[in-house]
């Protein structure tokens, strides 16, 4: 599973990360900053996912729109932002991988001095527009918010979403967002991939010539905040404008990469993956209880959790839905998984990594991967182990993830109903704290 590729360190700290690949001729350019909105703390949040659209608007000597110049030669590109790192990729054709790299190493070295209040005004309405389509004015849309202030406590920095809190967005001012770019956006904070149409050797020196003079920025410490633990039985409620009551249960779990993360992801496919999986039959195919469900384990870079979701047919409740899921994560936790189940999952596992090894850029091709593991493992060179994970999952191995995990000593149960139908919550449930 392992692709060739080269690594440099530059004398200000930006890793390069070069993998040649001839077969067409274009060349990705993908750069990881090691921020995300754990970086953030309480009263400062949604500066990372701001700072995703900020580098879209201009830098010293390109202050306009990034877009144009590299759609015009050609490129596909675009960003992200998560709780754990900022990505920015372009796929150029070979001729335009200097103006990616130019572009880039522009707006690493060289933003500030074109980030003006009107841009930081005008980009923080967006975000907060965004915040209203994705989260208050879509179905269900609050639910992240919910769970995830529940899972975790006020001071864990994975309390809150990405796109930030309405009060903390209105409050920031032109001088924190500045001060959050000096501390996280240098080389020393990043890690670049070039693959494609290039010689290793022109790509380093390429790098070499656009970024190394770029000051290397303050170190930055690891985000090591005290273990979110739950315990006991958190029941929640929300009134959303729906049309059916659905239920979410999370429980606490590994961070990524840990011991049990693999054996948690397949159980999650398991439970409800496909319409084979155990949660879709018995639910919306045999009982006809529920109209859909989904199971994940979100891997996170300082901790995990598992989750499920299940929203309730018509004349069902979502006690009946609650108690089914439960029954069902107890029967695996139990009697842990089939051998037909283990060789399901370890194939889906294997497929979804050579879909990652498909193309050389964009979300998830080469060029993304190099980086997300150079970023959180410190190792490039991680395709074989990562996938190894998976393959020495064993039938007990992951009936104790599951019995370790998730149980009912500690979880929390979400039921967002219709508007002024509580009554159709889970019994015992509280109102939950959105902001």
């Amino acid at each position: 599973m392992n692709i060739a590729y080269s690594k440099h360190t530059l004398a200000n700290g930006l890793d390069v990360l070069v993998h040649e690949d001839r077969s067409c001729p274009i060349v990705a350019v993908n750069l990881w900053y090691h921020v995300g909105s754990k970086n953030e703390t309480p009263g400062r949040t949604g500066f990372a996912h701001l700072f995703e659209h900020l580098m879209f608007e201009g830098s010293q000597h390109h202050d306009k729109g990034f877009f144009p110049p590299l759609q015009g030669a050609g490129a596909s590109l675009n960003g992200s932002t998560n709780a754990d790192r900022t990505n920015y990729w372009e796929v150029v054709p070979s001729n335009a991988l200097e103006l990616a790299l130019w572009m880039e190493s522009d707006r690493m070295g060289f933003l500030l001095p074109a980030l003006t209040e009107a841009k930081f005004s005008n980009q923080r309405d967006v975000v907060l527009n965004e915040r209203r389509q994705n989260y208050e004015n879509r179905p269900y849309g609050l639910a992240p918010m919910a769970m995830l202030a529940a899972l975790f406590p006020p001071d864990h920095p994975y309390h809150w979403t990405t796109i930030g809190e309405i009060a903390d967005l209105n409050a920031a001012k032109l001088e924190d967002v500045r001060a959050f770019f000096s501390r996280y956006y240098h080389p020393a904070n990043a890690s670049l991939a070039i693959a494609g149409d290039i010689a290793a050797a022109d790509a380093l020196s390429l790098a070499r010539a656009y970024f190394e003079d770029i000051e290397p920025g303050p170190a930055v410490a690891p985000v090591r905040p005290a273990d979110a633990v739950l315990s006991g039985d958190t029941r929640l409620l929300l009134e959303d404008r729906v049309e059916l009551p659905r239920v979410y249960v999370a429980w606490m779990t590994p961070a990524m990469f840990a011991d049990d993360d693999a054996e948690l992801d397949l159980a999650a496919d398991i439970l409800a993956n496909g319409k084979t999986s155990r949660l879709y039959k018995r639910l919306v195919y045999d009982e006809r209880i529920a109209t859909d469900v989904s199971a994940a384990q979100n891997s996170r870079e300082i901790a995990g959790f598992v989750q499920v979701a299940a929203t309730a047919a018509p004349g069902h409740t979502l006690a009946e839905l609650e108690r089914a899921i439960v029954l069902e994560i107890e029967r695996l936790a139990a009697e842990g998984p089939t051998a037909d189940e283990i060789a399901r999952g370890l194939v889906q596992a294997e497929a979804q990594f050579m879909f990652r090894l498909q193309t050389i850029g964009g979300f998830g091709g080469k060029s993304d991967q190099l980086n997300a593991y150079n970023t959180f493992i410190g190792d490039p060179d991680f395709f074989t182990r990562d996938l190894t994970r998976y393959q020495r999952v064993t039938r007990e191995s992951l009936r104790q993830a599951v019995a370790r995990h998730l149980t009912t000593a500690g979880r929390v149960a979400l039921s967002i109903v219709p508007r002024g139908r509580t009554v159709l919550a889970m019994p015992d449930s509280s109102p939950a704290q959105v902001s």
